[in-house]
């Protein structure tokens, strides 16, 4: 039996990208053992994964180094036969360098890429998808396509959701950990009067979103129809609400993978950020939207700023909201 570990301990959308790998695994080695290492508070992302032995956890805010020498000697004692690492930094490039598998598979960005016993490029810009980068490091054993990643919500889960079910329906993720990734909160509460008259609306964010959310629901002065869930799902409750949905409103954020993974009709706002990056939404029914001027200074930076640097952000400021509600008309 074949054993291999997925490396990819960044943030949630990430690990919900990196999952298109395990998917491809287990479709050309039903009876290999898939392992996952994933950053402490996403293995919830994981959970009822039919293709995945263990989810192994890194925990980095607390005894960091200490907790990565741990599992370092769980995967050294597991003796894989492939450890594919999809990160590009020091800490994870070690790890796979002395884990001691047969094969130490890798990008070249990566700091201990000597250590790797294949090391491929990692390019961003020239419009291939994350998935399709991740996917190059085991094209050579699988095939030559890369699969969408994708997330199982329990029975339980979707029950969970079930009273949201009864209306036709629209879920909104405004938030994002990067302000110049982040539609602004006017245009959000602009959004919700356009949809309100046709949809229940939902917004959805982790517990520390929850006053964000409020704050938008408030400043739309909308009666009815608009319920705040920020904090009271799960991620994979989320992800089984956003399934059913006529259509989820996101940022280039991980709401947008979580849309993805789940194949739900997305609409993926793009501020700072751009498609071409390689981060877009995967849906079959998905649309973006970004401003239409031609921004010298877009796009700023790849993962997105606390503030516009010109102090402008025109990038966001300019976005047609009647672009973003006729996405739920077609």
């Amino acid at each position: 039996m074949k054993q291999f570990l997925i490396i990819q301990t960044a943030f949630i959308g990430d690990a919900i990208l990196a999952t298109g790998m395990v998917e491809k695994l287990a479709q050309h080695f039903p009876d290999a053992a898939i392992d996952m290492l994933v950053r402490k508070g996403n293995e919830g992302l994981l959970q009822n994964n039919p293709h995945l032995r263990e989810v192994l956890i890194w925990d980095k805010k607390s005894g960091k180094y200490k907790n990565l020498n741990q599992q370092l000697q769980k995967i050294r004692a597991t003796h894989y036969d492939k450890v594919i690492n999809l990160q590009r930094f020091g800490a994870t490039g070690l790890l796979t360098g002395l884990s001691g598998a047969k094969e130490k598979i890798g990008f070249k960005k990566n700091p201990f890429s000597f250590l790797f016993t294949e090391k491929h490029p990692h390019e961003i810009g020239n419009g291939t998808h994350e998935i399709e980068r991740n996917h190059v490091l085991i094209a050579s054993f699988t095939d030559q396509h890369a699969t969408k990643p994708k997330l199982y919500p329990s029975i339980a889960d979707k029950q969970k959701v079930e009273a949201y079910l009864k209306k036709p329906f629209v879920c909104l993720a405004p938030t994002s950990v990067w302000f110049t990734k982040q539609l602004p909160a006017a245009k959000w509460v602009y959004l919700i009067r356009e949809l309100a008259s046709r949809f229940q609306i939902y917004l959805l964010g982790a517990p520390g979103d929850f006053e964000a959310c409020e704050q938008i629901i408030k400043d739309a002065k909308v009666t009815q129809g608009v319920t705040n869930l920020a904090g009271k799902l799960s991620m994979l409750q989320s992800a089984a609400l956003m399934q059913q949905a006529h259509m989820n409103y996101t940022n280039d954020s991980a709401p947008m993978h979580m849309a993805s993974s789940m194949n739900a009709p997305t609409t993926a706002v793009f501020c700072s950020t751009v498609p071409k990056f390689g981060f877009g939404p995967l849906a079959d029914i998905s649309y973006v939207v970004q401003t239409r001027e031609n921004l010298d200074c877009r796009p700023c930076g790849l993962h997105g700023y606390k503030a516009c640097p010109l102090k402008h952000y025109q990038c966001a400021n300019t976005i047609s909201i009647s672009e973003l509600a006729d996405t739920s008309l077609n």
